[in-house]
């Protein structure tokens, strides 16, 4: 039967560490081994089965120099950005940037790069030195596509109400590798969108070949009454288009607040495209829905 492991001090129970720390307190190596102790790099560790992405940073950050922070992806889920699933899963790499000329990060599990002194933008958060939301942005470029790049710039000037589109612009340097992918993603970044998925719809629809729509709307009744905001439309067209995630079916009290207001919409003669994540992944139905509210406001208007 195995012999349970030794008790750690208590200041390396249920705590990332530095197995330098720990042996600086009588703990050998032998102990930092067992199964009980996980390894999210050479030099830390953390309580086994340890899935808490801030538990794992902070193990990192531990082994960091002062020249040293996290950054790009990795910051970006610090700060509790979206990003592509791919980027978040647990084997995801952490990315590590050194200030000047100090040596890069070469650990396994760790992504090193450098930040020339003038650029770096660094601040704190859960006691982890790491880049700004609008240095993180621009780092990104390398390693999103414009739509998820977009994604993120929506976030950080939206809900997210880290930095502001002119703190994006300020990161762009000329030149630099991917810059044209961050000025592309920079032009479609819009305060205003409330979700990812509403951003991601957003795309969707300007790059079907609609007119771009305005976002969150605030739609009144004949008498000015107030009877509800969309998440986007076309004001002029009385065309709304709407994201409807999972809450709007499985909410009791949601399901029944959209059911009223979808008959005022009605009434006050407004055509409603709702979609759902399946849609997002498969748009030509909901595109084709609304390329036909489009052609009935089209004949309104002009009428044979």
């Amino acid at each position: 039967m195995p012999v349970p492991p030794k008790p750690l001090p208590t200041q390396f129970t249920h705590t990332p560490f530095r197995t330098a720390d720990a042996c600086a307190h009588g703990v050998n190596r032998e102990r930092l081994r067992r199964a009980d102790l996980s390894t999210p790099a050479r030099g830390a560790r953390v309580p086994a089965g340890t899935t808490d992405f801030v538990q794992v940073a902070m193990a990192i950050g531990l082994l960091l120099r002062p020249d040293q922070h996290l950054s790009h992806v990795t910051a970006a889920r610090l700060w509790e950005c979206p990003l592509p699933r791919s980027l978040t899963t647990s084997e995801a790499p952490l990315h590590v940037s050194t200030t000047g000329s100090g040596p890069i990060e070469r650990r396994a599990g760790i992504v090193g790069h450098r930040t020339a002194p003038d650029r770096a933008q660094v601040t704190t958060r859960f006691g982890l030195r790491m880049s700004t939301p609008a240095a993180l942005w621009y780092e990104c470029r390398s390693l999103l596509g414009v739509r998820a790049l977009v994604v993120l710039g929506d976030h950080i000037i939206g809900p997210g109400r880290l930095a502001s589109r002119e703190d994006l612009e300020r990161t762009i340097h000329p030149g630099d590798r991917g810059v044209v992918a961050a000025r592309t993603a920079l032009e479609q970044i819009r305060p205003g969108a409330e979700s990812p998925m509403e951003s991601v719809l957003r795309l969707i629809v300007v790059d079907a070949g609609f007119p771009e729509p305005a976002l969150n709307i605030d739609v009144a009744d004949a008498r000015g009454v107030f009877i509800g905001r969309v998440d986007m439309g076309w004001a002029d067209l009385r065309i709304a288009l709407e994201y409807d995630g999972d809450h709007h079916r499985t909410d009791r009290e949601t399901f029944s607040h959209d059911q009223g207001r979808r008959n005022a919409f009605v009434v006050e003669d407004w055509l409603t495209i709702h979609v759902t994540a399946p849609d997002i992944s498969r748009p030509a139905g909901f595109l084709e829905r609304l390329r036909q509210a489009f052609e009935l406001r089209r004949r309104a208007d002009h009428p044979r």
